[in-house]
């Protein structure tokens, strides 16, 4: 039976959390960047010592990233994870008044060419980063110091109105934003790639359910098939990417060397390999940064509740 109930209560939730991301985006880059700073490394440290649901899942996967860590270098590393979640968003709530200038100051960017040499050359190029760093900030970087447009997608949130939010942000900073569901996004990108144009996605966590299983940090997981058969489908340059804070106000970013098309195999098997790459160029990232991967979520097929229609 339902509970009548529920629906009002979720309704009053889904307002309120819109609501709280408007007040972000609205009074957060008002404030003076030392008050904004500590605000949100305060805000780090209390949701840390609450050691609610987020907290213990972001330590269970640390504990995969950091094999043989001590209960106390767990705790040392979720804490740090937590504030470096919040300046993401303390950043992000932020970007959106930051000059061209202060955008390009921001970030330090390591074989930046391998990029601009395929945009150069009118291949199309795809980013593929893991949830490391700020990856909007990284985006910006494109639209501001490249001047180059891109296309992403972006998972449908909820409310709708939060989802609006998110995508008129994106927007703001020069994207195109796709939303992630259904067949068109991939259309969309393979057209964008074809003209020679700029993707970039997020790609460390499967979506769909439907991704490609990878060895990830000694066990399997799952990542999404999508860079690997775009690239397939549309000769574009595939580039993992990752990004990592450190004790000063810049940001590091990493373009890697590109993942390969394997030169035998049916699709299947060519889509499993790219992927498996650029797990292993993610894992090379989070291993040297594990504090930066804001991994909130179960990632590993171990971890993952037991679907209700399987036996």
């Amino acid at each position: 039976m339902s509970d009548d109930r529920a629906q009002p209560r979720e309704g009053l939730r889904d307002r309120l959390t819109d609501r709280l991301y408007g007040l972000g985006w609205s009074a957060v880059k008002k404030l003076p960047e030392p008050v904004a700073r500590t605000l949100f490394r305060t805000i780090a440290d209390q949701v840390w010592k609450r050691r609610g649901k987020s907290v213990l899942r972001l330590e269970s996967n640390l504990a995969r990233v950091v094999p043989g860590a001590s209960p106390a270098r767990l705790a040392e590393l979720s804490k740090a994870g937590m504030r470096s979640y919040m300046r993401y968003w303390m950043e992000s709530f932020r970007l959106p008044t930051w000059s061209p200038a202060r955008i390009k100051a921001s970030i330090d960017v390591t074989d930046a060419h391998r990029l601009t040499d395929g945009l150069d050359a009118g291949r199309g190029v795809i980013l593929a980063l893991p949830h490391l760093g700020n990856w909007d900030l990284a985006g910006a970087w494109v639209t501001t110091d490249l001047k180059v447009p891109f296309t992403t997608v972006a998972e449908r949130l909820k409310p709708e109105t939060l989802y609006d939010r998110f995508v008129a942000y994106r927007e703001g900073l020069g994207m195109e934003v796709l939303p992630h569901s259904g067949g068109a996004a991939f259309g969309t990108l393979a057209r964008r790639l074809r003209a020679g144009g700029l993707v970039c996605l997020v790609a460390d966590r499967d979506l769909s359910a439907s991704g490609v299983e990878v060895t990830f940090f000694g066990d399997t997981a799952r990542m999404p098939a999508g860079p690997a058969l775009l690239a397939q489908q549309t000769g574009a340059l595939l580039l993992p990417v990752t990004l990592s804070y450190d004790d000063t106000p810049v940001m590091k970013a990493r373009i890697h060397p590109p993942v390969e098309l394997p030169e035998s195999g049916d699709r299947t098997e060519k889509t499993s390999s790219m992927t498996q790459a650029l797990a292993d160029a993610f894992a090379v990232g989070i291993a040297d940064h594990p504090e930066d991967w804001h991994m909130l979520q179960r990632l590993w097929l171990a971890d993952l509740e037991p679907r209700e229609d399987r036996t």
